[in-house]
């Protein structure tokens, strides 16, 4: 209905951001811990622990968002 706010909105960004969240920490901490031999075919490179970051920064990003939005 035009002109009246729908409370029936389905905000997406706090599932996926405490998921992304989630996988984040647990990817880095497999980052951290694992083997370091396990990264050869990746050039040394630890990309688990870069992946799981992101994925953090990500998750957080929309969780900062979904309670700002909330607030205001």
């Amino acid at each position: 209905m035009p002109g009246k706010e729908s409370n029936h909105f389905l905000d997406l960004k706090l599932p996926l951001g405490a998921l992304l969240s989630f996988y984040g920490v647990v990817l880095g901490l497999y980052g951290i811990f694992s083997d370091p031999s396990v990264y050869t075919k990746s050039f040394h490179i630890n990309v688990n622990l870069y992946w799981g970051g992101l994925l953090l920064a990500l998750g957080l990003l929309l969780l900062l968002l979904t309670f700002r939005r909330r607030r205001g």
